[in-house]
């Protein structure tokens, strides 16, 4: 396996490129655009990369499915981190290029619902058609395929673009979530501020299936920050279930909850537990525990139940 390089969601100058280089390990490794989430990550899985950096869920417009189906399928893979981007997009155009001039653009399929709202005011009649990443859309403007892309600003220099417009955003404070995933090992040991990220099948369809699934996180207190459902392929209606919880998997009431989705569901895949990005340190992300569900309550419990079966209670 190659430990000096990361992959990401190419080509140069893409929102990924941007969070991953905000990474302090980054500094010393071969950064490598790839096509596609699924090629930045089957590097991983051939052992090209030691880890990639893939976009997993947009404040805007929710789950990344492209790298939520991948981690869901395929040989297993362990999120280690999580990097959160501040994201605002530019009109790249080639030089001399008004906006009166602009009757094509493109970008990510993410970016369209971002920036829906000022092409309707700014761009009414202008076509839109989607890249494989927000700069492949300013490569395709280069080219001369499209007369305009949304995308970083940063990116207007590696393609030889100018921005005709900046801070372009339908809702403030967007955010995109990045995730840097490598091969499965240990976890990290908790911060105080983790999250634990799992997919999970169900057994069969019934009334209050998915009920059973998510009591298993409420009746120990875990807290859910991120549930999207995804298809099996297996037909209509056949989903798992993408979970995203606060906690720790060697935090006794995530792992207990994590026990007992395995005894009730065929298939619990299990993708990391890492720390959250811009989370204080502080029992469950900054709140406080609810009464029975720290470890030494567990524990306490565990050790009464024993006596319980040693006559000792």
């Amino acid at each position: 396996m190659s430990a000096t390089r990361f992959t990401y969601l190419g080509p140069e100058g893409t929102f990924t490129e941007a969070a991953l280089r905000t990474l302090p390990e980054a500094a010393t490794r071969e950064l490598v655009p790839m096509v596609s989430v699924p090629a930045a990550l089957d590097a991983v899985r051939g052992g090209e990369a030691a880890a990639a950096l893939v976009p997993i869920e947009n404040s805007v417009e929710g789950g990344v499915t492209a790298t939520v189906d991948e981690l869901a399928s395929g040989e297993p893979l362990m999120i280690y981190r999580e990097v959160l981007l501040p994201i605002s997009f530019a009109l790249l155009v080639r030089p001399g290029t008004k906006l009166s001039d602009v009757k094509t653009v493109t970008g990510h399929p993410v970016a369209q619902p971002q920036v829906r709202n000022w092409l309707r005011a700014h761009l009414p009649d202008a076509v839109w058609e989607s890249a494989a990443s927000n700069a492949d859309g300013a490569r395709l403007v280069q080219e001369g395929r499209f007369d305009a892309a949304f995308a970083g600003e940063f990116a207007a220099a590696t393609y030889g673009l100018e921005a005709l417009v900046t801070e372009i955003h339908d809702a403030e404070n967007a955010e995109t979530r990045f995730v840097l995933v490598g091969r499965p090992a240990r976890p990290a040991a908790p911060t105080g501020a983790d999250k634990t990220s799992v997919v999970i099948w169900q057994r069969d369809d019934h009334p209050g299936a998915l009920l059973e699934l998510l009591q298993e996180f409420a009746v120990r207190g875990v807290n859910l920050m991120l549930l999207q459902s995804r298809p099996t392929g297996a037909g209509i209606g056949n989903y798992c279930f993408a979970i995203d919880a606060e906690g720790h998997i060697a935090d006794r009431r995530v792992g207990e909850a994590l026990m007992g989705l395995k005894r009730i569901c065929p298939k619990v895949r299990f993708l990391g537990s890492y720390p959250r990005a811009g989370a204080p340190a502080s029992g469950q992300g900054g709140r406080p525990l609810r009464p029975g569900t720290s470890d030494a309550e567990f524990v306490d419990a565990a050790e009464w139940l024993a006596r319980c079966q040693d006559g000792r209670g």
